[in-house]
């Protein structure tokens, strides 16, 4: 359920109005909680503005959402009720020196370093000359040269990726700690730490692509512009065309109420009231075992236009995914090109294994469109 937690909260800045927060300053922080372990004082305030709101959204909405791309009404209730104690986790208080009320908190710096100690192993002296292999021969190889070196190195030193203003990123991101289950002397132990990337880098999601050509000019040989670059550009953009869907205030004093000032005091905090609403967009949680439930259920049966599976998920992927997946739908699944860790062979043999899983299922490929190699898209097979 952290993930849910995180995907609310991304949501959640994703929708928070101009009024609230400029787009540029909702870009950075949007990718500082996206991306950095570490974050700073103030957007550490504004994510636990958001948790609160969030616990009030989860616990209060029993059978219609308060926002409708905030959806969690067909969560269960024990999930709901997680849901609730990861936000009340992450709006705490950091314990002064003094206090011995709570356990000691998780620091993301800890944490991170132990990741890296466990996969580098007898490396770790020289873990520089790994990360630079990784960037060089790996990452750039695969069509990643925008990625600086310098930048990406911090990354993988200490989970900062985007660091866009002058400010002191020492707050762990409690959105990126979670828990997981270890077996230790024949028992199971719970460990909280960071269990996420550490490789690959959070700078493929929005900053190796880009439609502004601008962004990817080279000069002798080297990149103006940075992966963190074109993340602000594209993050921005997508902003601006959120806010270009959202619909018109229920009430005129709306509009009056927007163009007063905003009291500082008042900045960077929105309730789930104020968030925008995105016409012909909703967003609906489903309970976390729903995959296997949802083709026994009439209302799912050939519901889903378009279905994405991560790398990790393959697995589940099966003959019953026919069942909810509309007559036109799209079958999109992650292949293994920025698994950094894996030979060449390995990620042909993934991406023949994904294509032979998606057959059983009863979905070819798409043949209109040449494969990117980061994805494979399939459809329905025609009877």
């Amino acid at each position: 359920m952290e993930v849910v937690a995180r995907q609310l909260l991304l949501l959640y800045l994703a929708l928070m109005p101009k009024e609230s927060m400029g787009n540029n300053e909702k870009t950075e922080v949007f990718l500082e909680v996206f991306g950095n372990g570490e974050i700073r004082s103030q957007t550490e305030e504004t994510l636990r503005r958001a948790a609160s709101q969030l616990t009030l959204s989860v616990t209060e909405t029993l059978e219609t959402a308060t926002h409708a791309s905030l959806n969690t009404t067909l969560l269960k209730f024990k999930e709901r009720d997680e849901l609730a104690r990861i936000f009340k986790l992450w709006t705490q208080p950091r314990p002064s020196s003094s206090s011995s009320e709570c356990a000691a908190p998780v620091l993301m710096s800890t944490a991170w370093d132990y990741r890296v100690r466990q996969h580098l192993g007898a490396r770790y002296d020289s873990k520089k000359s790994c990360f630079d292999w990784d960037l060089t021969m790996k990452l750039h190889e695969k069509g990643c040269g925008v990625i600086n070196k310098q930048q990406y190195a911090q990354w993988r030193e200490r989970g900062l990726a985007f660091e866009m203003r002058e400010g002191v990123y020492q707050r762990t991101n409690p959105s990126l700690l979670s828990s997981r289950v270890f077996s230790q002397k024949g028992g199971k132990v719970s460990y909280r730490g960071y269990w996420g990337d550490i490789v690959s880098s959070p700078y493929l999601s929005f900053g190796i692509e880009t439609a502004d050509k601008s962004l990817l000019r080279t000069q002798n040989g080297q990149h103006i512009k940075t992966a963190q670059d074109i993340s602000f550009a594209n993050v921005q953009e997508l902003f601006q065309s959120l806010s270009s869907r959202r619909g018109c205030p229920t009430t005129s004093q709306s509009d009056a109420k927007a163009e007063e000032p905003t009291p500082e005091a008042d900045r960077n905090s929105a309730t789930i009231n104020d968030l925008m609403h995105l016409n012909g967009i909703s967003v609906t949680f489903l309970p976390s075992d729903s995959l296997y439930k949802l083709p026994e259920k009439q209302k799912y049966s050939h519901f889903f236009n378009t279905i994405y599976f991560s790398a990790s998920c393959v697995h589940q992927l099966g003959p019953t995914m026919r069942q909810i997946a509309a007559p036109d739908a799209v079958l999109v699944v992650e292949l293994a090109k920025y698994i950094l860790d894996l030979s060449k062979e390995q990620v042909a043999g993934f991406a023949e294994k994904v294509a032979s899983v998606a057959l059983e299922a009863e979905f070819e490929a798409w043949r209109d469109e040449k494969s990117d190699d980061v994805h494979a898209v399939f459809v329905p097979q025609r009877k």
